[in-house]
């Protein structure tokens, strides 16, 4: 007697070609179907700025720098650095910003140095560096008192 044999030429699986094919269609599809990010506008704006004058301004156009006894500089009874650093960089940048203030008003930056009588000439020689530092030309000295 023939003995029978079972055909095993169906395989269990999922035909990939034809996925492989609607996985690219459904890519072409979003891809065709969805819309670029648009950039933001380049938006035009200015930042605050120094304002040029047409006239010039009645501001005061001149510093007093007094310089105390015990050495501390001090511009309007606000001190600036401490006595012992060996630049007045505080200084130089208040006095910076005094010359574009009065060059921006059309004024000449004018600077009184005020020592007091027992001060170090090393201290007035660091203020006159903080003023070279600024950029500032004019520069007088005052009468020093004791107070």
């Amino acid at each position: 007697m023939a003995q029978l044999k079972k055909r095993t030429d169906e395989q269990g699986g999922v035909p990939i070609a034809p996925m492989i094919d609607v996985v690219f269609l459904l890519l072409i599809y979003f891809m065709v179907a969805s819309t670029l990010e648009q950039q933001e506008a380049d938006l035009s704006f200015q930042l605050p700025g120094t304002v040029e004058q047409t006239e010039p301004l009645d501001l005061p156009d001149e510093q007093i720098i007094e310089i105390r006894p015990d050495g501390q500089v001090v511009v309007n009874d606000y001190p600036y650095d401490a006595p012992e650093v060996s630049q007045l960089n505080e200084l130089a940048a208040m006095l910076s910003r005094f010359r574009e203030a009065s060059s921006a008003n059309k004024v000449e930056a004018i600077v009184t140095i005020s020592p007091a009588d027992a001060v170090p000439h090393a201290q007035i020689v660091k203020v006159m560096d903080a003023c070279s530092l600024a950029r500032i030309e004019a520069v007088n000295f005052a009468l020093g008192d004791d107070t």
